[in-house]
């Protein structure tokens, strides 16, 4: 029954059930703004990865010895031995 999925003569029924329940006027609009849409998550979802990748990197980033200030030495008092 399903051998190919989706056949050539599917699509065009597909687009004139569409055309006969929206009409030509409607569909360039709902297009337009479908794309608008899929932009929209498509960067939100690129920024959510920035985000992750930001912030394991900054957990997972080892300290570095030169950002390591050392403990100032209790100073010596000449009284003791």
């Amino acid at each position: 029954m399903l051998r190919n999925g989706l056949e050539p003569w599917h699509l065009i029924v597909v687009a004139l059930v569409l055309i006969m329940l929206f009409g030509s006027k409607k569909l360039p609009d709902a297009a337009r703004g479908l794309g608008k849409s899929m932009r929209i998550l498509k960067s939100e979802a690129r920024a959510l990865k920035a985000d992750d990748a930001a912030a394991t990197a900054t957990a997972t980033a080892p300290a570095d010895i030169t950002d390591v200030k050392p403990a100032s030495a209790p100073e010596a008092h000449p009284h003791t031995s």
